[in-house]
C-alpha cells in the first residue's frame, strides 16, 4: 500500500487539511483538488449514489502521492469495507458509528490476519497492480490504512469513550448536523448541547489518542475548530465550493454592471 502520509502526519500531533466530494464524479476532481493543496479527498458513498465502479474511478485518478483517498461507506458492513480497500482506497469512514461493536466490524474488515479478517487479494488495484512479498503487503495494508469512525448520533455520542477505546480505530469525526438532528436541536451549532457534545467527543479522543475530525464549511469555522482541537479537517465539498464561487463572481459581475 501508498505511504499514507495523511495518517503519518496526524500520528506526529500535525493538522492536516482536505475536502469531501459528493457530486463531481469525474476523472479531474482528484487532480484539481490535490493541485489546490488537498491532503485528502472524503469520497461520500452515503448520500451520493456513488457506486463501487464510481469509487474504482475516482480513486484510481487520485494521485496518491499528493492526496490521500478516503471513502465514506453508506454502512457498516464487510464488502462495503473490503471492496473500496481493494479497488486503491487509503482510509475507511462508517457513518452513524453508534457502539464499539460496530467500530471492531470496521477494524476487522479492514484489516487482514492475525488483526482482521479481510480476504486476500494481491497485484490488483490497491497493489497499482504490482507483485510483491505478500507478507510485507499485509503488514504495510495493516499500516497504512486509516480508520474513522463517525459520532452522528445521541446514542453514539453516549458510547463515544468505548469507542475510542478501540483498537485499530485512528479517527473520531464528529457529524455535527446529523447530530444536532438526533439530538432534537437541528442545525443549532451554538447550543449548549451541540458544544457540550463537541467537548466530550474531544475529551475521549484524547484520552484513547484518537484524532478528533470534523467537516467545515467556512474558514472561520476552519480556524475555530484548529484552535478548539480538532486535527483533521475536511474545508467543505465540491458542489457547495463550486456553488459559492460561482455566486460570488455572478454576484459582483452583476453588481458592477449596475453601477
Amino acid at each position: 500500500m501508498h505511504n499514507n502520509h495523511v495518517k503519518h502526519k496526524l500520528q506526529a500531533g500535525e493538522a492536516s487539511i482536505g475536502t469531501m466530494m459528493f457530486e463531481f464524479n469525474t476523472t479531474g476532481i482528484g487532480r484539481l483538488a490535490a493541485a489546490a493543496g488537498a491532503e485528502f479527498a472524503l469520497y461520500d458513498m452515503e448520500h451520493t449514489g456513488w457506486t463501487i465502479e464510481s469509487m474504482r474511478m475516482l480513486i484510481a485518478t487520485t494521485p496518491k502521492a499528493e492526496m490521500v483517498p478516503i471513502v465514506r461507506i453508506p454502512a457498516t458492513e464487510y464488502h462495503f469495507v473490503s471492496r473500496v480497500l481493494d479497488v486503491g482506497a487509503m482510509g475507511v469512514m462508517i457513518p452513524m458509528c453508534e457502539t464499539a461493536e460496530q467500530a471492531q466490524l470496521l477494524v476487522s474488515s479492514a484489516k487482514y490476519p492475525p488483526v482482521g479478517r479481510r480476504g486476500a487479494a494481491f497485484a490488483i488495484a490497491h497493489d497499482d497492480y504490482r507483485p510483491g512479498s505478500i507478507p510485507e503487503i499485509v503488514q504495510s495494508a495493516n499500516d497504512e490504512v486509516l480508520l474513522i469512525a463517525q459520532i452522528e448520533t445521541a446514542r453514539g455520542l453516549e458510547n463515544v469513550e468505548a469507542i475510542a477505546a478501540v483498537p485499530g480505530i485512528d479517527a473520531l469525526w464528529i457529524g455535527l448536523y446529523d447530530m444536532t438532528n438526533s439530538m432534537g436541536i437541528p442545525g443549532q451549532m451554538q447550543h449548549p448541547d451541540t458544544l457540550a457534545a463537541i467537548d466530550r467527543v474531544l475529551a475521549a479522543c484524547r484520552t484513547h489518542n484518537k484524532v478528533p475530525a470534523v467537516l467545515v464549511t467556512s474558514i472561520a469555522e476552519g480556524q475555530s475548530q484548529l484552535q478548539r482541537g480538532f486535527k483533521m479537517i475536511a474545508y467543505s465539498g465540491d458542489l457547495w465550493l463550486y456553488q459559492s464561487a460561482l455566486r460570488h463572481g455572478i454576484k459582483s459581475l452583476r453588481a458592477n454592471g449596475e453601477a
